[in-house]
């Protein structure tokens, strides 16, 4: 980083400005769980206290703990002494309080194939699956691998998996055959479950050769389970493959949940890190599912007896782990679980699914938000969405204009939006609105929730007051990963080597004069221009507020005379096709100030993303630089990186 010309300090330029406020409607806040700071008060007062009465009150244990935390730094351990088991918490309390006919899924297949699920039938299936993979030979500790479409029985396998203590690591269906190698490999996995292949945009996706392809590149898995969905043709290898519902028919739905200990291991989810060697971060029972059960309750404000909860992620990923599996089905609530895309077959699927199930609470990504957008208005316009009640936002940070567009057009200007900031490290929501206290401001995910201790500082450390930094936390919190899976060092180094005595995962952020937290993005996507650490997320957004714009990604791109140059890619607004990347860059001067004027701007189609929706910002650096691309195997259309090449070798120098 280069050096700032006042005191010789380092900070991320805080460029824009948003005055925009919304209160918590009235008659929200009325009926919300809370709607005052006494959470933020208890927590502030007594955080050990505060995480143990949301343990006590949230989570059922067999026996109860001995110590709330011991905390060595970076090493957490809380609910010392105490068991419980996952499953239990997710299911078995539920039916055992007379709700087992309460509907826990409405799975909705990309085709427009239905099934309800009640908390009993979720039972029994987990009960039989947990008998399955004890008859297969799993044991307590034994890694097991999930490589599965968003059906049903994904959810049944990591529960079953948590039922008897065998750690589980979700693959997302979207990965290669290398990718899931890669994971077996480092976990030493025993178990794969996949599907033969799933839906996805109007066709079945495979699965199982590619699980086939992992297990062949691997040398510890010894049994494959394959769920029928996709009905494409599969080889299934004699004493190795078992189709699920084969071993299911002859399984007993008899399996007691044996007691854990709070801290043994719950999952691996493996993230990816700067030497491309994926990362399995390591969550544990009792903490984990403590934090997951608080945070869905109260950033949701979930009344479980009336809400219909859809949170659209993919259970390959952390937001699937917390908001579909552990956090609604520990709170036992209803809710909604899809299998595809959102414009299959028309753009207007979400919104038809909303209407169908009555959906309240609905959760997704800034990304399919500025999807939406492009789309435009009539989509939604075209259902009754109005038993929504609250939204949400996960994944990045949502830009000011999404933002609105999200309040007015699928909100109806009467629903809250908890903007939520959180990482696979941290387990569950860390920074985010309570829909009924805090007053939110478009595109700021607020402050840190009550038992969240964050703080901004500088290169130095130094607490800052106003304006950029880079975002911290302090104090240990239930939720947090326990490591690196067979790599201490590996967890050092990433989460603790930047400062001292806190907790850095790489996101910058700003604090407002108002205190409000905006969460930057990633400090590598943070440029330096001309000396000036500027956000790609605010040149986003001011980019996004031209009425032209769907969408755009900004990267910095090495430049001999400013050290990095602004260089961005536009989708824009069907029918706008008359406006010019030189009204772009005027347009971002006027928004935010001339040094974050992009050098160029590449009006493009499309923008390379993964299957999951993330844009991949490292091939558009490649794209902007000239260098030879990495792999671009997880990319949803690798060919539009082709298109962008063209683009950029067509375009002059300085547009």
């Amino acid at each position: 980083m280069a050096p700032m010309s006042e005191g010789n300090q380092q900070s991320i330029e805080a460029l824009s400005a948003e005055h925009r406020m919304f209160p918590p409607p009235a008659e929200f806040a009325a009926n919300a769980l809370t709607n005052d700071r006494t959470l933020f008060d208890e927590a502030a007062a007594d955080h050990e206290g505060f995480w143990a009465r949301q343990a006590s009150e949230l989570v059922e244990w067999s026996r109860p703990w001995d110590t709330v935390l011991e905390w060595d730094l970076p090493y957490s351990k809380w609910f010392l002494g105490g068991q419980l088991n996952v499953s239990a918490n997710c299911l078995d309390r539920h039916v055992a309080a007379g709700n087992g006919d309460k509907i826990a899924i409405h799975w909705e297949g990309e085709p427009g194939d239905s099934r309800d699920i009640t908390y009993a039938e979720m039972l029994d299936e987990v009960s039989k699956f947990a008998n399955v993979l004890t008859g297969l030979g799993v044991e307590k500790g034994d890694r097991v691998m999930v490589y599965m479409p968003m059906i049903p029985e994904a959810a049944v396998a990591m529960l079953a998996c948590a039922r008897i203590g065998a750690p589980h690591s979700v693959v997302f269906g979207g990965f290669s055959a290398q990718s899931l190698a890669d994971r077996i490999d480092d976990a030493d996995a025993k178990v794969v479950i996949t599907a033969d292949g799933g839906h996805r945009r109007g066709s079945v996706f495979p699965l199982k050769p590619a699980a086939d392809e992992a297990v062949e590149k691997t040398s510890t898995i010894e049994h494959v389970v394959v769920v029928k969905r996709g009905g494409n043709e599969v080889d299934m290898v004699d004493g190795r493959d078992h189709w699920y519902h084969e071993l299911m028919n002859g399984a007993s739905a008899d399996c007691p949940p044996v007691p854990h200990d709070s801290e043994d291991l719950l999952f691996l989810l493996y993230t990816s890190g700067t030497t491309g060697k994926p990362k399995g971060i390591m969550h544990t029972m009792g903490g984990y599912l403590t934090h997951t059960t608080y945070t869905h309750k109260y950033v949701f404000d979930l009344h479980p007896e009336t809400d219909v909860f859809w949170c659209t992620a993919d259970v390959g990923w952390i937001t699937g782990h917390s908001y579909i599996v552990y956090g609604p089905m520990s709170n036992g609530c209803t809710q909604v679980m899809y299998e595809g895309v959102p414009n299959y077959p028309e753009n207007d699927r979400f919104w038809e699914i909303v209407a169908k199930y009555g959906v309240t609470k609905f959760y997704t990504a800034p990304t399919a938000i500025r999807t939406f957008m492009k789309w435009g208005a009539e989509e939604p316009a075209k259902h009754d969405l109005s038993s929504l009640q609250l939204l949400g936002t996960v994944g990045e940070p949502i830009n000011p204009e999404a933002w609105m567009w999200y309040h007015e057009h699928i909100g109806g200007g009467r629903c809250p939006i908890v903007d939520t900031w959180w990482q696979t490290e941290t387990g569950g929501i860390m920074i985010s609105p309570l829909p009924g206290v805090t007053t939110t401001k478009p595109g700021s995910a607020t402050h840190p929730l009550p038992g969240v201790v964050a703080e901004l500082v500088d290169d130095d450390a130094n607490h800052v007051e106003t304006g950029g930094g880079y975002l911290t936390l302090t104090k240990p919190w239930p939720g947090m990963l326990r490591g690196i899976w067979g790599d201490p060092q590996r967890y050092i180094d990433t989460y603790w080597g930047r400062f001292d005595d806190r907790y850095f995962a790489g996101d910058g952020a700003k604090i407002d004069d108002d205190g409000y937290l905006w969460v930057l993005g990633r400090v590598d996507d943070v440029m330096n221009v001309s000396g000036h650490r500027i956000s790609t997320a605010e040149v986003e957004s001011a980019l996004v507020s031209h009425p032209s714009v769907a969408e755009a990604a900004v990267v910095g791109a090495t430049d001999a005379t400013t050290g990095q140059a602004v260089m961005a890619y536009v989708i824009l607004r069907s029918g706008a096709a008359d406006v010019t990347p030189e009204e772009l860059r005027t347009h971002v001067a006027g928004e935010i100030g001339a040094i974050a004027k992009p050098k160029a701007i590449f009006i493009t189609p499309d923008l390379p993303k993964t299957r999951s929706g993330k844009i991949m910002r490292r091939l558009l650096r490649d794209v902007a630089e000239g260098r030879n691309l990495g792999d671009t195997t997880t990319l949803a259309d690798a060919s539009v990186v082709d298109e962008l090449q063209r683009r950029a070798n067509e375009a002059p120098s300085d547009e």
